[in-house]
């Protein structure tokens, strides 16, 4: 006889939950066979003393999950079902111990001067807020749409006119391409040119640079050929006695010894590029909106008249690095390879959040934002030179290039990069040394000094004597 029993204490918030549960646990257990006929909507909600509608909803879910299956006018049967393998024992079904992970404990006494961290507390959240509730207003009917792959058009013709303005960028809407961050935009490039490229990809990339990117390049199978960095920015020489076909480099401010790039090597570069067809330069900019004493220096794609470089920006810097928002401009020829390759795969960015970005464009926010940081950061940057140097003495190099948001020093001490490493997490100091950058590791400078890549956007103005304190026992006790 077919029963089931309900609990009259009961945790579930419908009836028909529980009942349709109790059903699906008899069938499991095979208590209820294959083929076996289920009693009629009215005879269980007589049985159980429950509507004809509970009983119905219990059914129909069971239905749907593939439980049960119905005949009309000849009632409700169990469906064959295979049966599932034995589950994994309660030990085994725990997590492992090395995929495990925790809430991060706030640490007030941590102090930041990494390259990577920004002052939080200066962005204009009002105004952001304020553009994210025009956008709202206005673009609401485009968010229940898929937008171009590329971002919607209407924020790159605003993105095509700023950089044109702030960085000489010579582009169209139509080559942008919005996407989530540098390394994925990255990952795209180096496909698309893998398609161009008649031999294996190899790129010259700046040593030293960025790692992620290293990994990421070798992940895509592509050659790495590290090229020396000289206060002019990367080796042209090196260059052009390697077999690279594609150089990625940052030559407005180079990561992370802070060179900029003269004209000379600008021109020297861009005609190594046009003599051979699959030649291209990926420019990375990553924070050419801080310049402190000078104006912007031009991006090497404003040189460009051959259509060699991929230029990217992002808004990591200027906005929040939660935003993820980066965008690249494409030269005519990949951006055709681009659109055949990539025409099926959907905008990977937050819509909404591209129309507030646009928003905040368009009403001025953006710029009056960029010039507060650019004071309130030089003003960290002119202070925590000071107490270096006060601190450090003759102890201390300084590379002070006037531009971006953090600078390199180097530091007598006869310390190892692996003590400071260590030492600097005991006194609860975020800081980078600079073979976290190499792609051919040094243990120690060979003139006896350790170089470190200080960043000054995050520290607090009055926290900096602080941070110099803490980095003097690093480097010395």
């Amino acid at each position: 006889m077919f029963f089931i029993e309900l609990d009259k204490n009961s945790q579930f918030d419908f009836l028909y939950r529980e009942i349709y549960i109790k059903i699906k646990e008899k069938i499991l257990q095979n208590k209820i066979k294959e083929g076996e006929k289920l009693p009629s909507k009215r005879q269980l909600a007589e049985q159980l003393d429950v509507s004809v509608n509970t009983i119905t909803s219990a059914y129909e879910q069971l239905i749907v999950e593939g439980y049960i299956y119905t005949f009309e006018r000849s009632g409700y049967f169990v469906e064959k079902i295979v049966k599932p393998l034995p589950s994994q024992s309660d030990k085994q079904r725990l997590i492992p111990k090395d995929l495990k992970e925790t809430l991060p404990e706030s640490n007030n006494n941590q102090l930041s001067l990494s390259h990577m961290d920004l002052d939080v507390s200066i962005f204009p959240f009002k105004q952001w807020f304020k553009a994210q509730q025009h956008a709202l207003n206005k673009y609401q009917n485009q968010l229940g749409h898929i937008t171009n792959q590329q971002g919607p058009f209407r924020v790159r013709q605003t993105l095509a006119k700023m950089i044109k303005v702030t960085r000489g960028v010579d582009c169209e809407p139509e080559q942008i391409i919005i996407s989530v961050g540098t390394q994925h935009l990255i990952k795209q490039t180096l496909t698309i040119l893998q398609k161009v490229s008649e031999e294996q990809l190899e790129i010259a990339v700046e040593n030293p640079g960025y790692q992620r990117l290293y990994d990421l390049m070798e992940q895509l199978e592509a050659k790495i050929n590290p090229i020396s960095v000289d206060n002019d920015g990367i080796s042209i020489n090196e260059i052009k006695q390697s077999n690279a076909n594609t150089i990625f480099l940052t030559p407005s401010h180079q990561f992370p010894t802070g060179a900029i790039m003269p004209i000379s090597r600008r021109y020297d570069l861009l005609n190594w590029a046009t003599k051979k067809d699959n030649h291209y330069i990926i420019e990375d900019d990553y924070d050419s909106e801080f310049k402190y004493q000078t104006d912007n220096i031009p991006s090497l794609q404003s040189l460009d008249g051959n259509q060699k470089v991929i230029y990217i920006g992002s808004f990591s810097k200027s906005l929040l690095m939660g935003f993820r928002i980066s965008y690249m401009v494409l030269p005519y020829n990949l951006l055709r390879i681009y659109q055949a390759h990539y025409q099926k795969l959907l905008p990977y960015n937050n819509v909404l959040s591209l129309y507030t970005l646009n928003e905040f464009i368009l009403n001025g926010n953006y710029f009056q934002h960029i010039k507060k940081m650019n004071l309130i950061y030089e003003s960290k940057r002119k202070k925590l030179i000071k107490y270096l140097k006060k601190v450090f003495n003759d102890n201390i190099i300084i590379n002070d290039v006037p531009a971006g948001l953090h600078f390199t020093a180097s530091f007598k001490t006869h310390k190892t990069y692996d003590d400071v490493e260590q030492s600097a997490i005991e006194h609860q100091l975020d800081i980078h040394t600079i073979r976290h950058f190499l792609v051919q590791t040094k243990t120690r400078e060979s003139n006896g000094y350790l170089i470190l890549v200080i960043g000054f956007a995050a520290i607090p103005y009055d926290d900096i004597p602080k941070a110099v304190e803490r980095l003097r026992k690093i480097i010395y006790d």
